[in-house]
């Protein structure tokens, strides 16, 4: 693992862009704090800006870097998720402002999986995560899914974990500032 972990690093580093297994299902990412590498992913998932991607965390840290107010409730739900949860909050910074919604709203989600955690562990940044298909696709149930034209247009692809078969992509829950509290998917 600590190769691909090097050769995803390396590429993400030169502003390239990633296939990879994450908590939930394969995603493509890159650096979050990078718009060109950001704009790619968009690009080749023939996906409008407009639409919002994810970025993974690996902790507290990373997550009080691109949120300054994080609401009590947003760690709460996190604890208490026995599922991959993705959290949407308010006024992020430090960030890609492609990632960053109309609304001024970012979707982030804490992942321990090894692979993402070490990988963002040496790029001391958060990582773009979105599922690996073209836009209006369904989402790939296993590696072997995968468009040929996505697996072609991404600068690498890490070899980790490709028959195993995905989990659901994770729930979504948008919060406020002034807590409020809405379930976007489950």
């Amino acid at each position: 693992m600590n190769q691909e972990i090097q050769n995803a690093f390396e590429i993400i580093q030169n502003g390239g862009i990633i296939l990879y297994p994450t908590d939930t299902v394969w995603g493509i990412g890159c650096d979050a704090t990078n718009p060109e590498a950001v704009a790619k992913i968009y690009q080749l998932k023939k996906r409008a800006e407009t639409q919002s991607m994810i970025v993974l965390m690996n902790g507290e840290k990373m997550m009080y870097n691109v949120f300054k107010e994080i609401p009590e409730v947003a760690w709460q739900i996190m604890d208490l998720s026995e599922n991959p949860t993705t959290i949407i909050l308010d006024n992020p910074r430090n960030v890609a402002p492609n990632l960053i919604a109309t609304d001024n709203t970012l979707g982030i989600r804490i992942v321990k999986e090894p692979f993402c955690f070490k990988l963002m562990e040496r790029m001391r940044k958060p990582l773009v995560s979105t599922s690996a298909n073209l836009s209006g696709e369904p989402t790939p149930i296993a590696f072997k899914d995968i468009s040929p034209e996505i697996i072609k247009g991404v600068d690498y692809v890490v070899n980790l974990q490709r028959d195993k078969i995905a989990g659901k992509p994770s729930t979504i829950i948008k919060l406020t500032n002034d807590s409020q509290v809405k379930v976007i998917r489950k």
